[in-house]
């Protein structure tokens, strides 16, 4: 697996759990790598898994905002914790990453989405960071 794509999995698992208890970003992606069965961390997903876990952090209000604009019919608070986190990395990445082209962001999050989600996030994430991604003129 890709550093990034571990990175991305941390990130994620990092995020999930500063929503479930009260701890630092830098704690909760410890935890995340202390949770992996990988035998030693890569350098390179370290550092984006903080780079994304920070980046979200720093522009949740923002990232959130995009998440409502954009999905229909579903308030942030009644998404799943999984699919709220995916899209919050996904848009992060939209907005803030131009080095991450949007057919990578949007194929990555869909990955999470299948990977620790339910059957319909894939889909769910797809749609809503593909408008986002249009809403942005992410090329």
């Amino acid at each position: 697996m890709g550093a990034r794509r571990t990175g991305r999995e941390r990130a994620l698992q990092a995020l999930y759990q500063l929503e479930m208890a009260p701890a630092t970003a830098a704690e909760a992606l410890e935890s995340a790598w202390t949770a992996s069965e990988e035998a030693k961390r890569d350098p390179d997903a370290v550092k984006f898994a903080r780079e994304l876990v920070e980046g979200v952090q720093g522009h949740r209000e923002e990232i959130d905002q995009l998440i409502e604009r954009h999905s229909h019919n579903w308030r942030l608070d009644r998404m799943s914790r999984i699919d709220r986190n995916v899209l919050r990395l996904g848009i992060f990445e939209l907005k803030y990453r131009p080095d991450i082209p949007r057919k990578v962001t949007i194929n990555e999050a869909v990955e999470l989405g299948k990977n620790f989600g339910t059957e319909e996030s894939s889909a769910f994430v797809n749609g809503l960071l593909d408008r986002v991604a249009v809403a942005l003129n992410k090329p």
